[in-house]
């Protein structure tokens, strides 16, 4: 591997939003890890939230927040603004024009609510409350669920622009205690590969996202290695994220992420330099 590799993170959570600890003590856990490029990436949903979103009211304080730390951390760390923007179909866009007011230098395009016949579910919500979810949002089974998730990323993929796409196939989490979906069927594989199709059109980067190793739920990262392949096969660039909401989190299955994109034929990854994608041998 290549010794001199700038190590780089860019989905960050503080208690700006879910995370469990402040934008300084993020940025401290990054130093001692070794990152030299940070971007913050609170969950964003515009002028609406959850009880896990940046509430709208403290948008510019998040902003300003991070701007302090580009200058505290400037000859240490390169730090980010940035935003993890859900799409919400008929309600809110993950799209730059949208956050214009804080000039991110990044933006993140999520999937986190899927729409229904008779209303919303969330992708990963608790595995034990999936299948009622679903039900009461109207889908038939899981097979439709899960298509209608990629449907959904589908759809963010053509009306969005951003720079990072999330966790791409994120429904993988409602795998992790029981097979509900064979991820070898061919309509998920057709499923998969439509989903890649719209990634090249759009542009994005892709994450190899470790988040849902650290929290438990998965043994390896978001996307699949067959997903990852598929990506590497239409030269998609990708960078290594890992979705830290807890400082231990910060570096998470970092070196291993690494070892995962050559598995699937990359030798350069993403980061972030001056508000544009570089790339650099893994």
């Amino acid at each position: 591997m290549n010794q001199s590799f700038i190590y780089s993170n860019y989905h960050v959570h503080s208690d700006f939003c879910d995370g469990h600890n402040s934008l300084k003590e993020m940025a401290e856990a990054a130093l001692k890890e070794n990152i030299k490029s940070l971007g913050f990436s609170s969950h964003a949903l515009q002028s609406f939230a959850t009880e896990w979103h940046l509430k709208p009211e403290r948008y510019d304080e998040y902003a300003e927040e991070i701007r302090k730390l580009k200058k505290e951390y400037a000859d240490r760390m390169d730090i980010y603004l940035g935003f993890e923007a859900d799409y919400l179909k008929g309600y809110v866009l993950p799209d730059m024009a949208n956050f214009s007011r804080w000039s991110p230098d990044y933006l993140i395009g999520a999937v986190h609510f899927v729409p229904a016949e008779r209303g919303c579910f969330e992708a990963d919500a608790s595995v034990k409350d999936f299948p009622d979810d679903i039900q009461k949002a109207g889908c038939k089974d899981t097979k439709e669920a899960v298509s209608l998730y990629f449907e959904t990323e589908r759809e963010m993929l053509k009306k969005c622009s951003f720079t990072i796409l999330a966790h791409p196939d994120l429904i993988r989490k409602q795998n992790s205690k029981e097979m509900r979906f064979d991820q070898k069927e061919s309509w998920y594989i057709e499923e998969v590969k439509s989903t890649v199709r719209e990634i090249k059109k759009a542009g994005v980067c892709v994450e190899i996202n470790t988040g849902g190793i650290a929290r438990g739920y998965l043994e390896e990262p978001y996307p699949s290695p067959y997903f990852l392949e598929l990506l590497h096969q239409e030269n998609i660039p990708v960078m290594i994220n890992t979705d830290a909401h807890r400082t231990e989190h910060i570096a998470f299955w970092y070196d291993k992420a690494r070892q995962y994109a050559l598995n699937a034929g990359y030798s350069e990854l993403a980061l972030i330099k001056e508000g544009r994608l570089t790339f650099q041998k893994i």
